[in-house]
């Protein structure tokens, strides 16, 4: 009876133990522009895109850009990133505030195998406004009574 104990609660250590250990290397973590450049394994980094500097080859889908960091005031003093994609230019790329790129580091360049475009969402209002008004919308939902 100890046995069957015993060799259960091997069995569920080792598969709990595989199954995070299979969970941590799937993950990609988030870093920095300067992070992203020297790091040998895939990670995610996001930045917005310098469209100055955006040359799309059709024929041969291939998307190289710049990204510089998302948080910078100055776009001429901030850390700033060459990117290669290989693939179909998303749809709403120009429209993009921000661009998150899943890839790795080649040298020099940053080589993305995933691209998800940050666009501007509908639901914003005029000017980057946090809530739409809900007076250029009539009958799409219910403003909540005044004093409430």
């Amino acid at each position: 009876m100890k046995a069957k104990y015993i060799i259960g609660t091997t069995i569920i250590v080792l598969f709990m133990v595989w199954g995070a250990s299979a969970f941590f290397t799937s993950t990609v973590k988030y870093v920095s522009i300067d992070q992203a450049r020297s790091s040998q394994r895939t990670v995610q980094v996001m930045g917005k895109i310098d469209f100055e500097k955006v040359n799309y080859n059709a024929s041969a889908n291939r998307l190289e850009f710049t990204i510089y960091d998302a948080e910078a005031t100055d776009m001429a003093t901030a850390s700033s990133m060459q990117i290669l994609y290989n693939g179909v230019i998303p749809g709403n790329f120009d429209q993009a505030k921000s661009i998150v790129c899943k890839g790795k580091s080649d040298g020099n360049v940053f080589v993305a195998d995933q691209l998800l475009v940050k666009c501007p969402s509908k639901y914003q209002g005029e000017g980057d406004e946090e809530m739409q008004d809900m007076n250029k919308h009539p009958g799409t939902a219910t403003p909540a009574p005044s004093g409430v």
